[in-house]
């Protein structure tokens, strides 16, 4: 009778090279529109990216933690269960690192006017947590707004 360990890498492909994927063969399911590979240890579903991480560290992934697939490695495939790819992150950093619209919005330097996005000159909004406006634009549309009424 397998392991559970041996049961695990039968349905893994190539493997042995930290350099390369390793990537998962069998079931899989669907999150946040990507597949992820699926094992079952004691007849309970878990994400295979994250058992091989356990598996290869001894360790528990600590409760609200996420696993990234880490690009710095040369990781973007969600069906890799490589330990070396992988690294224990929140799921913040998991999305700032990745190429999502809070990732590319959070990298943004310059409002789309040009203007710097730096400390003094952005608003950010306590009632929609890392979303940043242009303090210049604000203000410059607040006169526009008072030159109409004005006018009228």
């Amino acid at each position: 009778m397998k392991t559970v360990e041996q049961r695990f890498w039968d349905k893994v492909g190539p493997h042995g090279d930290p350099s390369k994927c390793w990537i998962w063969m069998a079931a899989t399911i669907k999150a946040h529109k990507v597949k992820y590979g699926v094992f079952y240890v004691v007849g309970r579903q878990v994400m295979a990216h994250r058992f091989a991480y356990e598996m290869h560290h001894h360790v528990t992934i600590p409760k609200g933690m996420t696993i990234d697939h880490v690009k710095a490695r040369g990781c973007t495939n969600t069906l890799c269960v490589n330990p070396y790819h992988l690294e224990v992150v929140t799921c913040r950093v998991n999305i700032l690192r990745g190429s999502g619209f809070a990732a590319i919005k959070a990298k943004q330097t310059h409002c789309i006017h040009g203007h710097p996005l730096t400390e003094g000159n952005i608003y950010v909004y306590p009632s929609s947590p890392g979303s940043r406006k242009c303090r210049i634009c604000s203000i410059e549309r607040s006169r526009e707004r008072k030159k109409g009424v004005q006018k009228g």
